[in-house]
C-alpha cells in the first residue's frame, strides 16, 4: 500500500480525490473483493466492503482512512482500514469453519477526506454519513484551485456511486495514537475513553495592496503584516491556560497577491484550538477577539471570521472501553485509558452508533510527518486485540444497555 504515493522521505502523499487517492482506493477495491467482500460506493466517495451473515440484519463496522496529509507518514488512518479488513476476514473464515452465524453482518470502510487538507472540513466522509454534513454541501466544496468534490471524484476511477450503506449496529477504529504518551508508558493497547473538542475558524485578513517600495510605511495596510501579529496572537493563548489545556495553532495561509513587490491586500488563514471542554474553547476564543481589536488598530488591517466547523468533545461508550480491557487482558497486552486530542472519524460516529475507538504507540510520538513509525510487533497486537472485539461486537456485545 505504501508504495502508492510514495515520498523520498519515506511517507506517503495521498490527498482526497487526488490520483494517487484513488489508486490506492482501486488497489483496496480490489483487495476486498479478494478477500470475498462485496464492494459498494456511497455518494460522497467513502468506500464499503460488506459480508452479510443474514440478510437484513444491522452491520459492525471497521475501518478508518486511507487519505494523507502532504508528506506525511504511512500509517495515520491506512493502519486502521488493512487492520479493519484483516479482523473482519478473520472473523468470516471463523464462523465459515464452525459453521456458526454471528448476530450482525460484518463491514469495512474507507471514509472519504478524513484528512482535509485538499477538501474542508476534515472527517468529511463520516461527516455526510452521520448527517453532520448536508451531502450537496460536501460535494460542492472546492480545493484551493477551484476544484469541487463532486468534479474530483467524477475523475477518478473510483468516485462516487450510490449506494445505500445498510445500517450500523456498532462501529469499532483502531488507529495510531499521534502522540507520545503510550510510548513513553510503554502501553500496548489504548481504550480510548474520550475525546478532546475542537474549534476551527476560517479567518480573512483585509488590508490593501501596494508598492513594497514606493508606499510610505506609515500610509500602509499590510494584511499579512497583520495576519503575523494574529498568529502569535493564536499561539500566545496558551500562556493563559494550565500547561497542555489548550492547544492552538495557525495550519494554513494564502496570501494575495503573494507578488515579490506587492504589499499583501488580503491574507486567508486557519486557526485551530483544541481543549478538554467547549468552555475552555470559548474562554479561548474570547480572549482572541478581545486581542483582535489591538491587531487591526496597529496594523490598519480588518480581521473577518468567515467560517468555522466544530467537533465536540465527550466520552466513548463505557461498555465498549472495557471491551478494548477485556480484549487487551485476555491476548495479555499491556492496556491503559487514553484520551484522542486528534480528530477521527469515530468521533463522528460516535454520536450515532456505539462506537470503540483503540489505539497503538506511535514512536516518539511523530505524526502527519514522513517519520512517522509503528512497529510491526505493536500493529499485530492491535489487530488481535481489533479482532478480538469486533467478533464480540459482531455477537452483539453493544446491543444492550
Amino acid at each position: 500500500m505504501s508504495e502508492i504515493g510514495a515520498t523520498a522521505g519515506g511517507g506517503v502523499e495521498r490527498q482526497a480525490a487526488t490520483a494517487e487517492d484513488g489508486e490506492v482506493r482501486t488497489w483496496f477495491r480490489d483487495l476486498l473483493a479478494e478477500h470475498g467482500f462485496d464492494v459498494r460506493l456511497d455518494a460522497i466517495g467513502n468506500l464499503f466492503g460488506i459480508h452479510e451473515f443474514t440478510p437484513g440484519a444491522p452491520y459492525v463496522l471497521l475501518g478508518s482512512h486511507l487519505d494523507s496529509q502532504p508528506l506525511a507518514g504511512r500509517y495515520d488512518g491506512a493502519y486502521g482500514v488493512l487492520a479493519g479488513l484483516h479482523a473482519a476476514s478473520r472473523i468470516v473464515a471463523r464462523h465459515r469453519d464452525a459453521g456458526t452465524v454471528p448476530t450482525h453482518n460484518l463491514a469495512v470502510v474507507d471514509w472519504f477526506n478524513e484528512e482535509g487538507c485538499r477538501f474542508k472540513p476534515s472527517m468529511m466522509g463520516s461527516g455526510v454519513h452521520t448527517g453532520k454534513l448536508v451531502l450537496g454541501a460536501a460535494l460542492d466544496t472546492a480545493d484551493p484551485r477551484g476544484v469541487t468534490v463532486r468534479e474530483a471524484l467524477a475523475r477518478l476511477e473510483l468516485g462516487a456511486g450510490a449506494s445505500e450503506i445498510p445500517a450500523l449496529a456498532a462501529y469499532a477504529e483502531i488507529h495510531i495514537e499521534q502522540g507520545p504518551s503510550m510510548s513513553e508508558q510503554g502501553i500496548a493497547i489504548g481504550a480510548v475513553a474520550s475525546t478532546w473538542c475542537a474549534h476551527k475558524y476560517e479567518v480573512v485578513v483585509h488590508g490593501e495592496q501596494g508598492h513594497t517600495g514606493s508606499m510610505r510605511m506609515a500610509d500602509r495596510k499590510d494584511a499579512l503584516l497583520g495576519a503575523a501579529h494574529l498568529v502569535v496572537a493564536v499561539n500566545e493563548l496558551v500562556r493563559e491556560f494550565p500547561i497542555e489545556a489548550l492547544h492552538t495553532t495557525v495550519s494554513e495561509l494564502y496570501v494575495e497577491p503573494n507578488s515579490p513587490v506587492t504589499i499583501a491586500r488580503e491574507v486567508r488563514m486557519l486557526i485551530d484550538l483544541r481543549a478538554e471542554t467547549t468552555a475552555e474553547l470559548e474562554r479561548a476564543f474570547a480572549l482572541l477577539t478581545e486581542r483582535i481589536g489591538a491587531i487591526e488598530e496597529a496594523t490598519r488591517t480588518r480581521v473577518e471570521f468567515v467560517s468555522s466547523s466544530v467537533w465536540g468533545a465527550g466520552p466513548f461508550v463505557e461498555r465498549g472501553v472495557r471491551l478494548v480491557e477485556e480484549a487487551s487482558e485476555a491476548l495479555g497486552f499491556s492496556h491503559a485509558r487514553v484520551k484522542t486530542l486528534a480528530g477521527h472519524d469515530a468521533t463522528n460516529v460516535k454520536d450515532v452508533v456505539p462506537t470503540v475507538l483503540m489505539f497503538v504507540p506511535s514512536e516518539d510520538g511523530i505524526s502527519h510527518n514522513e517519520r512517522e513509525h509503528t512497529t510491526d510487533t505493536a500493529m499485530l497486537a492491535g489487530l488481535d486485540v481489533l479482532t478480538h472485539v469486533a467478533a464480540r461486537l459482531a455477537d452483539g456485545a453493544l446491543d444492550r444497555p
